[in-house]
């Protein structure tokens, strides 16, 4: 019994800083041995759970909880700025109007860059990249859970935002 007792306080660390899907700075985890000793210690985001590091886990939690509050102002700054925004995206199409490859996460990453918003794949809420014409809503999920969406057009180069219509005869001017 006792050895089991020392495998499972093994397990259980305490985070040093967030952890997305894991937990955030000041709280206890149970992690699987591996990913402590592989990520998690190395990397000095969470240390082993004993009695004197769990003194430190009031701390954390209230450092957190400051950090909290200052990223949630900062993130519905942004959110309000990123809500106004109308991007554009040129992509290259096929003569039928379709689209050569598609927009992915990282592309719209791009596009929040050049507008000065300094934004991470896990913010952006893309079930799957675009593969239309058109315009599209995308969604941010920024710090502390703050939502943001703005307008995506989608056009050819050729600027349109619709499909190139289907080919027509072309008139010619009379005396040609």
């Amino acid at each position: 019994m006792n050895n089991t007792m020392k495998r499972s306080t093994k397990n259980q660390l305490l985070l040093l800083e967030d952890v997305d899907d894991l937990g955030r700075s000041g709280d206890v985890v149970k992690v699987k041995p591996g990913y402590a000793r592989n990520f998690l210690l190395p990397k000095r985001k969470g240390v082993v759970a004993d009695p004197y590091t769990l003194r430190l886990q009031e701390k954390l939690r209230e450092e957190r909880a400051k950090q909290a509050v200052v990223d949630k102002a900062d993130a519905e700054q942004m959110a309000e700025k990123i809500n106004t925004l109308v991007l554009t995206c040129e992509v290259k199409v096929d003569p039928d109007g379709h689209m050569y490859g598609s927009v992915s996460a990282f592309d719209i990453i791009r596009l929040l860059e050049q507008e000065g918003f300094k934004i991470e794949k896990r913010n952006v809420v893309l079930a799957q990249s675009i593969k239309e014409l058109g315009e599209h809503k995308i969604t941010l999920k920024l710090k502390e859970g703050v939502p943001a969406s703005f307008q995506l057009q989608i056009v050819s180069e050729l600027g349109t935002l619709e499909a190139p219509p289907e080919s027509t005869p072309e008139e010619k001017p009379e005396g040609s």
